[in-house]
């Protein structure tokens, strides 16, 4: 069989698929469906500072190929993802990403803060949430202000820390790189772009935030392309998503240079998407005689 294990950031992973924060909650709806220590990790929904309702509804559209959302980081706060979740999520054996956002540096370094010492692996620390109105893409579209929430975040915490980072940019090498130089120890992208949909009946948006973030296999091109051009940019590795339908996709953005790669808004459609992932990644391999799934990370060959 190949090995499809792989070392981010210095951790073992037993395969690179990994559920992307805010398409997975924090896995108990999927339980139902599989083995969470199946998937080689869990990146779970963004967590705060304080518990936050989210934008009014509605909040969430289907758009051709994909889906726009404005739920702006509804969630119960540090507290009580540490209290209630993570016990929970600590039982499967599987790497639990923690992501984390915050209306200011200060406040996603407490978040981090308090996460020392508990039983997550990684931070994801998301600089690119285009659904609220402080922090999120405030942070994530400037390379100072990338660069600023990344070390107070890395100051705060000796867990390995993951930046996500936003595609509403004109050039993502540019927040990579400086997020490197913060001191971030990998990289994920792409977050939602921006979009809007609009009802001809009433002319007034379909989302009560007006805009929000697409997802879907509508923007795989864009993440495939964005991952390539950081992966050649930084020496830090890649988590790759945006898009992913498919073993196909994965290994796709994998020969782009993602050495891990996220599912998200393909969950809703499927509830096995992960785990169909992992077996047709398996199985391509095997077609294609790899024996071992790292040897096709950034393999692509530029014209």
């Amino acid at each position: 069989m190949t090995k499809l294990n792989v070392n981010f950031c210095g951790l073992d992973f037993k395969n690179p698929i990994i559920p992307a924060s805010g398409t997975f909650g924090y896995g108990r709806e999927y339980e139902k469906f599989y083995s969470l220590s199946r998937l080689g990790g869990i990146s779970v929904k963004g967590t705060t500072l304080n518990p936050r309702q989210g934008n009014p509804a509605p909040r969430v559209a289907e758009t051709p190929s994909g889906m726009l959302n404005s739920v702006g980081l509804q969630n119960g706060g540090v507290d009580k993802f540490i209290s209630y979740e993570l016990p929970h999520l600590s039982k499967c054996d599987t790497r639990i990403i923690a992501n984390i956002a915050g209306a200011t540096a200060e406040e996603c370094a407490e978040v981090a803060k308090k996460l020392n010492g508990q039983k997550v692996d990684m931070i994801e620390l998301n600089i690119s949430c285009p659904n609220v109105k402080q922090g999120g893409a405030a942070f994530g579209t400037n390379p100072c202000t990338a660069a600023e929430v990344t070390k107070a975040v890395r100051n705060a915490t000796s867990i390995p820390l993951m930046v996500k980072l936003s595609p509403n940019v004109t050039d993502i090498t540019e927040i990579a790189k400086a997020v490197e130089g913060a001191g971030a120890d990998a990289v994920s992208l792409i977050n939602t772009l921006l979009g809007m949909r609009i009802d001809i009946n009433t002319g007034r948006p379909i989302l009560k935030n007006n805009v929000g973030g697409l997802s879907g296999a509508a923007v795989f091109p864009i993440a495939v392309r964005m991952v390539w051009q950081v992966a050649n940019a930084v020496k830090i590795p890649v988590c790759g998503m945006g898009g992913v339908c498919s073993g196909e996709d994965a290994i796709e953005l994998m020969m782009a240079g993602a050495t891990t790669v996220q599912v998200g808004a393909y969950n809703f459609q499927n509830p096995y998407a992960c785990i169909d992932i992992i077996e047709q990644m398996e199985k391509w391999c095997k077609k294609h005689g790899v024996n071992d799934i790292k040897d096709i990370i950034g393999t692509v060959k530029p014209w």
